[in-house]
């Protein structure tokens, strides 16, 4: 899949670009309604984007936090370690118009080995969701080896990442159902 500016997300809904070599996991396994997931083609690198209740019990940093340890717990992670916490700009995201506040968390959790999780939380307490969208990174020795077929394909990066966060956008919100 080359990247596109209008990649359907949750069956059209939303849209992002997605980075090069992105594979839709729905296409080879069942994935929750609430999730749209890809994976990498030659790495072990995921891409999630989720539709969750809004935590209205918390506010700023702490929703972030929350959340990212709430996904670690879901996995059973043995650690969870938030290494930073920034607010999101909202004037650079495609859902700026209805994006309250956002942020952007990096850390990692030790599952079997330690990853490293990239977070960004866009909070639309109007349509009463935090929308979560994480970039699992694995170690590098975790990583598939460049052979010459791997070459054309480099992993993804954090501004792969960036751009998926800012060029989500909505396109029928009634994905949320009556407002």
């Amino acid at each position: 899949m080359e990247p596109t500016r209008d990649y359907p997300l949750f069956g059209g809904t939303f849209s992002a670009t997605l980075p090069p070599g992105a594979i839709d996991v729905s296409d080879l396994r069942p994935v929750p309604d609430n999730q749209e997931v890809f994976c990498h083609r030659m790495t072990d690198q995921s891409l999630i984007v989720e539709l969750l209740e809004l935590q209205a019990h918390v506010q700023g940093e702490e929703a972030a936090r929350y959340h990212f340890e709430d996904v670690g717990g879901v996995q059973e992670a043995r650690v969870v370690h938030v290494e930073a916490v920034q607010p999101l700009l909202l004037e650079n995201l495609a859902l700026r118009g209805c994006c309250q506040e956002a942020w952007i968390l990096s850390g990692k959790q030790q599952v079997a080995k330690y990853v490293t999780l990239h977070q960004a939380l866009l909070r639309l307490p109007q349509y009463q969701t935090d929308l979560l969208l994480t970039f699992n990174q694995p170690p590098p020795e975790n990583r598939s080896s460049p052979g010459p077929e791997n070459l054309s394909l480099p992993p993804w990066s954090l501004g792969d990442f960036e751009q998926l966060v800012t060029s989500l956008t909505l396109h029928d919100p009634n994905i949320f159902g009556p407002q």
